[in-house]
């Protein structure tokens, strides 16, 4: 499954379940520095907003401050693409697939030399840790 999306991040699919991976995304996190900022749980938005059954499917907004604020300093601009974004959903066997944006994917041509490059290395690779420590 490559496309234009699931190049934009790097992706996951859990030998566990939606909500052991939800439990487990935070804590991981915490140990790469991040915390959750924001969680979007379009499940339940688009029955409330357009009357949809849909999968469960939730956007997690997460920050490591140290790398938001060294960032904002280089260019305020940046933050169109904070915070960093995973996304967990539900297969339709109950396992959980967990994605994370790639901050150079993100940051375009331009991100491997320009003045967010070690920043957006950093941040991948750590985003990448997160991923690697949730269970295959």
């Amino acid at each position: 499954m490559t496309n234009e999306i699931t190049t934009k991040g790097h992706w996951k699919e859990l030998s566990v379940g939606y909500d052991e991976a939800l439990e487990r995304l935070p804590e991981e996190l915490k140990k790469e520095g991040f915390g959750v900022i924001t969680q979007i749980d379009m499940r339940e938005t688009l029955k409330a907003k357009i009357g949809v059954d849909f999968r469960r499917y939730r956007i997690v907004g997460a920050c490591n401050p140290t790398f938001a604020h060294r960032a904002l300093l280089e260019d305020p601009r940046i933050g169109l693409l904070l915070p960093c974004n995973f996304v967990v959903y539900e297969r339709d066997d109950g396992k959980a697939v967990v994605g994370a944006i790639d901050p150079m994917q993100t940051l375009g041509e331009g991100a491997v030399a320009g003045p967010f490059a070690d920043i957006a290395r950093d941040v991948g690779a750590r985003l990448d840790r997160v991923l690697a420590a949730l269970p295959a």
